[in-house]
């Protein structure tokens, strides 16, 4: 167990902060699951959404639980940190025994549950993203390259659940847009945690900031030629909807240029010209699949 600091944890005030170090601000993400279902138009019948809906709250459950571990095995270098230190744990205000139990409790539910649902290959996809985010808490995120391919393929996982909890297939370009998008996001937060002031990852010190840019540059490349591939090749809304995609990777760039990145959701939340973009797109392929 990482050093202990003085706790600030007082009885009332562990449910709130337990909450926080769940980080309820990243749940938005988990809804890549509807993605496949949507593209192979599935979501017009109540039951898919039921489904996806219980399968979005599984990968809540352990993504939490891997925020808790991660905050539980990184504390000494969050405490380091500008921004991190202010987490529940670092802080103090979360006790490292209740951040770790409860984010044991909670890696655990996610594939239990999930045979509720009475789906040997969802458990088996959910099962397999709390394996690869644990692996990725303990090892990978320290391993130069692999770090950003685990974050992709937890991404992927994410996706294909969603495929599989419905029953529909994934094609090989709807894998290929959801991995790069993954890589375009990680590639641009390495590159703003490498110009902060403590950087808190240790395969920072190996990535130059000229081997991030070009790699953030090469893969919106990849994104947005695979996107027209697809998409001109499915109809006139899809095709129109190559227009708000490019926007979105170049506005995401521009900010990433300009310092900002290090936390996407933000970026997600905030950022009103990046919303409008991803409206008219969603809005696009919408109309494209379901007429």
């Amino acid at each position: 167990m990482p050093g202990r600091a003085p706790s600030r944890a007082a009885g009332g005030a562990v449910a709130p902060a337990l909450l926080r170090a769940c980080r309820p601000r990243q749940w938005p993400k988990n809804l890549l699951v509807l993605a496949a279902p949507a593209a192979a138009g599935a979501l017009d019948e109540p039951s898919a959404w039921l489904v996806c809906g219980a399968v979005v709250a599984l990968f809540c459950l352990a993504a939490s639980g891997t925020y808790l571990l991660n905050d539980v095995r990184d504390v000494d270098r969050d405490r380091a940190h500008a921004r991190k230190r202010r987490r529940p744990v670092a802080s103090g205000a979360l006790p490292l025994r209740t951040a770790f139990g409860a984010g044991l409790v909670l890696i655990a539910a996610a594939p239990s549950l999930s045979l509720l649902l009475g789906d040997p290959a969802l458990t088996a996809v959910v099962t397999g993203y709390v394996v690869l985010t644990a692996a990725y808490t303990f090892r990978l995120k320290d391993v130069v390259l692999v770090d950003l391919a685990a974050v992709a393929g937890c991404h992927v996982l994410r996706a294909a659940a969603g495929a599989v909890a419905v029953g529909v297939p994934m094609t090989g370009w709807f894998v290929l847009v959801v991995a790069m998008g993954a890589l375009l996001l990680v590639s641009g937060k390495r590159e703003a945690e490498r110009r902060g002031r403590t950087p808190a990852r240790r395969t920072l010190g190996v990535y130059s900031a000229r081997f991030l840019t070009r790699l953030r540059v090469s893969v919106s490349a990849v994104l947005v030629i695979t996107f027209c591939l697809w998409a001109l090749s499915q109809g006139p809304w899809h095709a129109a909807s190559v227009v708000p995609l490019f926007a979105c990777t170049l506005r995401y760039n521009m900010l990433v240029d300009r310092g900002a990145g290090e936390e996407p959701e933000e970026i997600a939340l905030r950022d009103r010209p990046l919303q409008l973009c991803l409206v008219v797109l969603f809005a696009l392929v919408g109309m494209g699949i379901y007429p």
